[in-house]
């Protein structure tokens, strides 16, 4: 029995998760990169937390797209 090809859904659902695994591992490089050279430069906390506050911004997005992906499945 030969499997069946995925359809459009499927596909674009995984392209989905990819790029939501892409965008979640970059940001915990970066995140961690931008806080340990703000540590060796010296940087105000202030430019410390901005880049805190993109990483949150990015798990937000990251949290949402995976709801709605989960919530495709769903139907």
């Amino acid at each position: 029995m030969t499997p069946k090809p995925p359809t459009e859904a499927e596909i674009r659902r995984a392209s989905q998760a990819r790029l939501v695994a892409i965008v979640l591992v970059a940001t915990v490089i970066l995140w961690m990169g931008a806080q340990w050279l703000g540590g060796q430069l010296g940087w105000e906390t202030r430019f410390v937390f901005l880049f805190d506050f993109v990483a949150l911004a990015a798990f937000l997005w990251a949290m949402v797209v995976t709801y709605q992906i989960w919530r495709g499945r769903q139907s």
